[in-house]
């Protein structure tokens, strides 16, 4: 992935990436032409797609926010009339866009949750759509077992891979038809761009994705997508540190009096934990939580002075909220943590301080 870009250089082209925001492009004819309107394409986010395809060994199309590639691929799998099976426990957003957008298309929305989807009847199903592990309470499903089923039901499978990355899960050589991430988390890393991509190996698919795009007008920038772009060329070296400062935390905090129900699929006693093993690289920078009272997790966040308190997940800072002000199906007290790049033990070192105070 480091190297794929350069070896397509001429002499005395520029080794970084540059950013060409051109909306227009001189075309005195149109026959030919690799470039012609902005919302058709533009160099560098097409750079993006390319890097990320290396990635996800598949082709992947390049949206401005993990929703405009998420709402892209369920517009290309579904039609009025059809039905589409969600997670009841991931991330509110994708359920609120099928029951305040989707259902007026006509579209049958059902939701099932994460730990029940092996069992769930796929009958008369357009779309399977699961998120493992699903946001923000880290249960994690089988995808193979699912793929299976849902192929068997005549239904696609659409993959949220937002949590893991292609470098830590790879739902398409676990047989998923669809990947969905928001880069803005962990390949971006930074907090500071909007980002998102489907990745899919059926190429009408990938065509009908595009064309979504192009007549939507939902198309990412070129400067966020530079910021993209160089920001992936580090995530493998951050989810390595990031990884294993959680798996240290989320020991630590499973052995804490003042913590309950650790969720994190690294720990030999999370009920996920044999699944993540047989699918995952790795078992992500997540941690989920509980404390006795909404009053004692705002008290620990307030407390923490290595924690952000923040909404996202998967920058260079340790973050975490409550997520129960967001309507998530959570405990009061339950709290999201991503694990950032902060030397661990002195992350912990304030951790523990505010779980103390």
């Amino acid at each position: 992935m480091l190297h794929h870009r350069v070896r397509g250089l001429t002499p005395g082209e520029p080794l970084a990436l540059p950013v060409v925001s051109s909306a227009t492009y001189h075309s005195p004819d149109v026959a030919g032409l690799s470039h012609v309107y902005g919302r058709a394409g533009m160099p560098t986010w097409e750079a993006v797609e390319a890097q990320l395809g290396v990635l996800e060994d598949a082709d992947c199309v390049a949206f401005p926010s993990g929703m405009g590639a998420i709402s892209a691929a369920l517009f290309a799998g579904l039609a009025a009339g059809r039905r589409v099976i969600l997670p009841s426990d991931g991330y509110y957003v994708t359920r609120v866009l099928a029951s305040q957008v989707l259902v007026n298309y006509g579209v049958e929305v059902v939701e099932v949750a994460t730990r029940d989807i092996a069992l769930a009847d796929l009958t008369g199903a357009a779309v399977v759509y699961i998120e493992t592990p699903s946001n923000p309470g880290l249960e994690v499903c089988d995808i193979a077992a699912v793929v299976v089923r849902a192929h068997a039901a005549g239904a696609i499978v659409i993959v949220d891979n937002t949590t893991m990355t292609p470098l830590l899960q790879r739902p398409l050589d676990l047989g998923a038809d669809v990947v969905v991430a928001a880069d803005t988390k962990a390949p971006a890393g930074h907090s500071d761009v909007l980002f998102g991509h489907v990745a899919s190996r059926d190429a009408a698919f990938v065509r009908r994705v595009r064309d979504w795009r192009r007549l939507s007008g939902a198309v990412p920038g070129a400067f966020e997508a530079w910021l993209v772009h160089r920001g992936i060329e580090t995530l493998e070296v951050r989810l390595e540190r990031m990884c294993a400062s959680a798996g240290v935390v989320a020991q630590r905090l499973a052995e804490h009096p003042a913590v309950r129900n650790v969720r994190y699929p690294g720990l030999s006693q999370d009920p996920s934990h044999a699944v993540a093993r047989r699918q995952m690289a790795g078992f992500g920078f997540l941690i989920g939580f509980k404390m006795d009272s909404a009053e004692r997790a705002e008290r620990f966040l307030g407390d923490c002075a290595l924690v952000a308190q923040a909404t996202s997940f998967g920058s260079t800072h340790s973050s975490a909220e409550r997520r129960a002000r967001w309507g998530d199906a959570v405990a009061p007290g339950f709290i999201r943590l991503s694990v950032g790049l902060e030397p661990v033990e002195v992350l912990w070192a304030a951790v523990a301080l505010a779980l103390e105070a």
